[in-house]
């Protein structure tokens, strides 16, 4: 018996390695691709034959296409609802940047659900909830992060860019780099057998718009057939619609590039691809009709493909006429991989596996919400109402010309009821926020603090009125200061790096929160040209970018707890102090 005993727990230790093993083996792998600004007409699949997307469009052909998917009006709501599964009001989330744009600390996200049941995790592209630790992508279950934070970025070749947190430079095309680093995580991830969560948010075909010259080349005199059919395209706007269908071209190419990453790998048939686009065209372009487009929650602001591709288990071909949202792709992609997503909060998404895998018996007819700032509709399986309260029957009116409240008042009553629903629980709150700005998190060593995030005083200017990738200018007078909101997470010593531009040397600064002063002088001027115009097929409305230069300008002792962080001037000896974009604080050991 005393050699039994042992024996026989060898073999049950051997046989639990083994099953744990094969069951990390038959996981299945998932890639999601996100894209920004995208229209649901945007694809060859949709019917647009302006422009061609075999790669996207081969999701359909051998997966399954959701027919009526919904997504928000905007960008970082639609992230926030794929990520936690929940409508985006109820993660804090009412705005594109400042940060409105951030996901409450308490929300469990996609990330965290597969990271818990044994998956590498990785992001590669635009976040857009949240920048500082821990709403940054490393702090929401994401093992490697590669991108930027904000909404949209200012220029897309060799662009500055983040690393985990550190700031780096981007290589070529920011979209091709992303590309690149998504590949290469699923690579070694392959290599060391571990399953993979890979989730790609591209940030085209967002302004500006910019794309490489042999994607704008097919485009730039090309005849081109489809317009909006219900407003004609004005003669100046045309190239913003030449680029952006270029740019989805880029994407196309890019979408092929790891399909065929994952045949070469042999994990093709045992991977969940999915794709989907954020909101509604950017621009008037074709859209099948549809009335709205980005930022509208009429149907053509918030109807986006969903292409969902796993070949060992999913039909080639399937068309799926039930309405789906971002919403249930939390519950989707974890119901597939058998990954537990109970949480402590209820999920406004439910999963889609019973429609995916041929069992749509019993599917409820649920009314879905589409909401953006005071605008509020309701789209059940056959109508829309608008958030006028106008009521619409989509399927023999899918471009919302005709209304029929009269002829069907119960279901434009059953529909209001459920907006007032909704506008009852959320919107008494919904822009409310006191949540600071959190700088040195214990959880990581490096903050970064952007202008976007700062609040301008005494005659300081923003580059432009959307705070994204913004830099603060005539900072003539020594009334003027920046001031960010924040919460120091651990005390500690952190050295301080400021981003700046200057016509001028000279100015004397201060950097101030609490009791803790760090002085310094601006000792080079640095007078550099606005960039990314150069790049530009059609002027933008968003703020230009600088190379902007990296000076250590000392340490500041930080004490745990909430203030006001303060960057003044106090001496302004030349035409300015400085041009301001960043700073960053490093922990010092």
């Amino acid at each position: 018996m005393m050699i039994v005993r042992p024996l026989l727990a060898l073999v049950f230790v051997l046989l639990l390695s083994i099953t744990s093993r094969l069951t990390a083996a038959d996981a299945p792998n998932v890639v999601v691709f996100l894209s920004d600004d995208q229209g649901w007409g945007d694809l060859t699949s949709s019917g647009n034959s302006d422009l061609s997307t075999p790669h996207i469009d081969s999701l359909a052909r051998d997966g399954a296409s959701f027919e009526r998917f919904y997504v928000c009006p905007v960008c970082s709501p639609t992230r926030a609802e794929f990520l936690t599964g929940r409508h985006h009001a109820r993660s804090g989330v009412y705005s594109t940047s400042a940060g409105g744009e951030r996901m409450n600390l308490d929300e469990t996200t996609i990330a965290d659900l597969f990271k818990k049941a044994g998956y590498t995790t990785a992001a590669f592209g635009k976040w857009h909830n949240g920048m500082q630790y821990p709403y940054h992508p490393n702090g929401r279950g994401f093992d490697e992060f590669y991108g930027f934070c904000s909404g949209h970025w200012g220029n897309y070749f060799d662009p500055m860019l983040e690393h985990n947190g550190r700031i780096v430079e981007g290589e070529g095309f920011c979209i091709d780099d992303f590309t690149n680093h998504a590949i290469s995580f699923i690579e070694s991830a392959h290599k060391k057998g571990k399953p993979f969560f890979a989730y790609l948010p591209y940030n085209t075909p967002h302004s500006p718009m910019q794309v490489p010259d042999r994607f704008w080349n097919k485009f730039a005199d090309k005849e081109l057939k489809f317009s909006n059919e219900q407003q004609k395209e004005p003669p100046d706007k045309d190239h913003h619609k030449r680029c952006a269908l270029a740019m989805c071209e880029n994407l196309d190419w890019n979408v092929g590039r790891v399909l065929d990453k994952l045949q070469q790998m042999g994990v093709a048939d045992n991977t969940i691809v999915v794709w989907f686009h954020d909101n509604g065209p950017n621009g008037i372009r074709w859209n099948g009709g549809m009335r709205g487009r980005k930022g509208s929650t009429d149907e053509g602001g918030v109807r986006s493909p969903l292409f969902i591709r796993w070949p060992q288990e999913i039909d080639a071909g399937m068309k799926i006429p039930q309405i789906a949202c971002a919403r249930d792709l939390l519950p989707t992609l974890c119901d597939l991989a058998s990954v537990d997503y109970r949480t402590e909060k209820r999920l406004d998404g439910r999963s889609l596996k019973p429609l995916l895998l041929g069992h749509p018996e019993g599917w409820p007819n649920r009314p879905l919400i589409n909401h953006w700032k005071n605008r509020i509709s309701a789209r059940s399986q056959r109508f829309r109402l608008d958030h006028q309260g106008r009521l619409y029957d989509m399927v023999a009116d899918p471009g919302q010309r005709q209304e029929v409240t009269k002829e069907h008042p119960e279901i434009a009553k059953r529909l209001q009821q459920a907006v007032n629903h909704h506008r009852l629980e959320f919107m008494a709150d919904y822009e409310k926020d006191n949540r600071p700005f959190v700088i040195a998190h214990p959880g990581s060593p490096l903050t970064q603090l952007p202008a976007r995030d700062g609040v301008a005083h005494g005659g300081i200017e923003r580059s432009n009125k959307f705070p994204n990738c913004s830099f603060f200018r005539n900072w003539t007078s020594t009334d003027g200061k920046i001031t960010w909101d924040a919460e120091v997470g651990e005390s500690g010593t952190y050295q301080v790096v400021l981003y700046y531009a200057a016509k001028d040397a000279g100015a004397k600064c201060e950097l101030r929160f609490q009791d803790s002063v760090l002085k310094f002088q601006i000792e080079e001027a640095h007078d550099v040209p606005l960039l990314g115009a150069e790049h530009d097929r059609y002027e933008r409305q968003e703020s230009y970018v600088k190379n902007f230069k990296a000076v250590p300008i000392g340490n500041i002792q930080l004490e745990q707890g909430t203030g006001t962080l303060s960057l003044l001037a106090t001496e302004i000896p030349g035409r300015e102090a400085m041009e301001f974009r960043l700073l960053t604080l490093e922990r010092v050991e």
